[in-house]
């Protein structure tokens, strides 16, 4: 194990025992985008004995400029993001074990998600998913780390439950849809993902290896393009916080969101089943085959019907692309899949 990390042992802040609180720890990953393939790479590499990466989504060539796990044969093959940061992980560093999780984070499964896990960090891509998380980290005392990256600007924030302020007492409500850029409208660069993960990442070690006292403990911003850095101490929690003043879990308590959700830029519409469900993709691919040619894997399967490609995941997930049309989505759902 020295030989490996003699240079971050060397590191007197981390040090043999610091780097022993490493290989013992179990980090959750929600999202494995650009952020989250960014924070899988480096804390493999700093010895993290676990990581548990939970990802909706596959592997596309748009991904590739700013996704640094993945190749082009992922992208080629479709591999899901979750898998395909496996694979390249064991090539990294054989010592992390990955638990890879196919499936979209909501609040049927949120709180399985982060059970057993020392520390939860964002990469993922909408602030629905990122207040679940808040709810459900404050609920069960669970450190995690906000980031989120756009264009040449990035955000993120380490919320420490009872210590520091948590994600809603800073963002009470939801921003309106379409009122914020997504990388699909306003484009994104790789400097702003590396900037926002190395300070992401920097945190989760400092927590990991028992030196809270360093955290930055406030809202950081940058803007990579315009040489912009700010920071914004953070203080004492809101007692009237509906979270973590009130202990009122409004994400996680509500019911299921809706059954579909178009996926902002992307022409493409997300149908989810009403309740957890296993496909078997074999007999399902052999059922469609009949009509339309069929790709898949263990993981997924996808063809065309018409102007539209179907994605369907194991979980009976469905991406639907070429509309943004969630009634035409849910009807070649229903005539396809059926769930």
């Amino acid at each position: 194990m020295n030989d490996r990390y003699s240079r971050q042992i060397l590191f007197r802040e981390i040090g043999c025992e610091g780097q022993e609180r490493l290989r013992n720890s179990r980090v959750l990953l929600v999202g494995c985008g650009a952020l989250g393939a960014s924070h899988a790479e480096m804390l493999s590499r700093a010895g993290v004995g676990r990581l548990r990466i939970v990802d909706r989504d596959f592997v596309e060539f748009t991904n590739l400029q700013r996704q640094t796990l993945f190749k082009e044969s992922d992208a080629t093959d479709r591999l899901p993001k979750a898998v395909a940061a496996k694979k390249r992980i064991a090539e990294i560093n054989s010592e992390t074990h990955v638990e890879e999780i196919v499936a979209d984070v909501n609040n049927s499964n949120i709180e399985g998600l982060i059970a057993g896990c020392d520390l939860v960090l964002d990469g993922t891509d909408n602030f629905q998913v990122r207040y679940l998380v808040n709810d459900a980290c404050v609920k069960h005392d669970v450190t995690w780390i906000y980031g989120a990256a756009v264009s040449s600007y990035g955000t993120t924030m380490t919320i420490v439950p009872g210590e520091t302020p948590c994600l809603r007492c800073i963002f009470e409500e939801i921003p309106d849809a379409g009122s914020s850029p997504t990388c699909d409208t306003a484009g994104v660069i790789m400097p702003i993902i590396a900037t926002v993960s190395a300070v992401q990442v920097s945190e989760a070690i400092k927590i990991l290896v028992g030196r809270r006292e360093a955290l930055h403990r406030s809202l950081m911003q940058f803007d990579v393009w315009q040489n912009d850095w700010r920071k914004i101490k953070l203080t004492e929690p809101n007692p009237d916080c509906k979270t973590c003043g009130q202990m009122i879990f409004e994400f996680l308590d509500a019911e299921r969101g809706e059954f579909s959700a178009v996926l902002c830029g992307r022409n493409a519409v997300q149908i989810a089943p009403p309740k957890p469900t296993q496909l078997d993709l074999e007999s399902l691919a052999a059922k469609i085959g009949a009509t339309s040619a069929v790709k898949h894997n263990e993981y997924l399967l996808r063809f065309t019907s018409g102007e539209h490609e179907v994605t369907v995941f194991r979980d009976a997930r469905a991406i639907i692309r070429g509309t943004d049309d969630a009634t035409v989505a849910r009807s070649l759902y229903a005539r396809f899949v059926g769930v």
